[in-house]
C-alpha cells in the first residue's frame, strides 16, 4: 500500500515530457469524445410515467452517469499523458567535462635547500616555496577538471602522485614533498622523459584532451641516463607542451642543513636557463624564469590563463521516464469509474 500511495505521489515529480503535442492532441480528442457522449445520450424505452416523474421534481440528467463519463475521461487523459513521455527530475550528478591531463616535475635535489625565497617575511628554502606555489596552482586545475600528477627527481625521477583528480590526494603528496628524498643530484632528463612516458600511458587509443607538462627546477642537470634534449624531442614528438621554469639566480647562496637549522655555509647554485629554453622551444611551451616568490606565483598565474581546455557546453540533461504516476493515476480512476457505473448505477438491461 505504501508503494502504491509513493507512486501516486510522484505526480507532483514529472517536470515535463518528451512530446507534449502528442499528449496536449490525445487530451483534446478525448475532450471532444466525451462532449459528444453528453449531447447524445444513448436512447431509453418509453415509459408513461415519465411525465408524471418530472412533474414530481425528476432530473432530465444522470448526475451518477455524469461522473463516471467524467472518470473515464481523467482516465483517458491521463493515459493521453503516459503516452506523451513524462520526465521526472533530471539527475543531479552532472558528467564532469574531461579537462588537460597535467604533469607537475618537481626538483627536490639538494640545491632546493637555498634559502634564497620568501615566504611573507621570513626567508625560505626554494622547496617550501615551490611546494605552496605548486599546491595552489594544482588544486585549483583540479577543481578546475584537469587531472593533475606529480613526479619528483633528484639523482632518480618517480611517480610520487598518478594523474588524479581527487585533490584531497594530490594536497596529500604535495605535503610529503622534501629536499633530497630523490637524491641529492639533478636528473633532470631523467625526470622529462619519465614524464612523458606517464603521459603516453594514460593516453594510449583515447581521444584524451592536450597534455601538458610544467617542469621545475633550479639547477643544471648532472645525473642523467637520458639527455634533457632528447626527453625534450620525446615529448614534441607525442604533442605534450612542456613549460619550464627556472627558480633561484645564480651564485652564491646560504644553505638549509640536513636536519633543517639554519647554516651560514653558502653554496654555488647556476640555473641552467639555456637548457630549459630549449626543451621549451622544442616542444612549444615556455620558458619562465622566477626570481623571487612573487615572480614564482606570477608564473604559474600565467600558465594557469594560458593552459585550458576547451569545453563545449553540456547538452541540456532529460530527466528520467516516469510515466508510473500518470498510469497509477488512471487505474485508480478507471476503477472508481468501473463502481460507480457498474455497481452504484446498475440499470435494468
Amino acid at each position: 500500500m505504501s508503494d502504491l500511495l509513493t507512486t501516486l505521489a510522484g505526480l507532483r515529480e514529472i517536470t515535463g515530457f518528451l512530446s507534449p503535442a502528442l499528449g496536449a492532441a490525445l487530451a483534446l480528442l478525448t475532450l471532444a469524445a466525451c462532449g459528444f457522449a453528453l449531447r447524445n445520450r444513448p436512447r431509453r424505452l418509453a415509459w408513461p410515467a415519465l411525465l408524471e416523474l418530472r412533474a414530481a421534481g425528476a432530473r432530465r440528467r444522470d448526475p451518477l452517469r455524469s461522473f463516471a463519463l467524467a472518470l473515464r475521461a481523467g482516465t483517458l487523459i491521463l493515459l493521453a499523458g503516459a503516452l506523451a513521455g513524462p520526465l521526472g527530475p533530471a539527475p543531479s550528478a552532472r558528467s564532469r567535462e574531461r579537462g588537460l591531463d597535467l604533469l607537475l616535475v618537481l626538483d627536490t635535489s639538494d640545491s632546493m635547500r637555498a634559502l634564497d625565497a620568501e615566504i611573507g617575511a621570513s626567508p625560505r628554502t626554494r622547496l617550501e616555496l615551490a611546494r605552496e606555489v605548486v599546491a595552489r596552482f594544482a588544486l585549483h586545475r583540479v577543481a578546475s577538471g584537469d587531472r593533475v600528477g606529480l613526479v619528483v627527481f633528484g639523482n632518480t625521477a618517480f611517480t610520487h602522485c598518478p594523474l588524479t583528480s581527487d585533490g584531497r590526494l594530490l594536497r596529500a603528496a604535495l605535503e610529503r614533498v622534501e629536499p633530497g628524498m630523490a637524491g641529492a643530484a639533478t636528473a633532470l632528463g631523467d625526470a622529462l622523459a619519465l614524464a612523458v612516458k606517464r603521459l603516453q600511458a594514460v593516453g594510449a587509443g583515447v581521444a584524451s584532451p592536450r597534455q601538458l607538462v610544467v617542469l621545475l627546477t633550479d639547477g643544471r642537470s648532472n645525473a642523467d641516463s637520458v639527455p634533457p634534449d632528447v626527453a625534450a624531442a620525446l615529448a614534441a614528438q607525442l604533442g605534450i607542451r612542456v613549460h619550464t621554469v627556472g627558480i633561484g639566480g645564480e651564485g652564491e647562496v646560504a644553505m638549509e642543513t640536513r636536519s633543517g637549522g639554519r647554516s651560514l655555509e653558502t653554496s654555488r647554485q647556476d640555473l641552467d636557463a639555456e637548457t630549459l629554453l630549449r626543451i621549451a622551444t622544442a616542444s612549444g611551451g615556455r620558458f619562465f624564469q622566477a626570481r623571487s616568490s612573487a615572480d614564482l606565483a606570477a608564473v604559474y598565474d600565467t600558465i594557469d590563463r594560458s593552459e585550458r581546455a576547451s569545453r563545449e557546453a553540456p547538452a541540456e540533461r532529460l530527466g528520467q521516464p516516469a510515466p508510473d504516476p500518470l498510469l497509477a493515476w488512471a487505474g485508480l480512476l478507471l476503477l472508481l469509474e468501473l463502481v460507480a457505473a457498474r455497481v452504484l448505477g446498475r440499470r435494468i438491461p
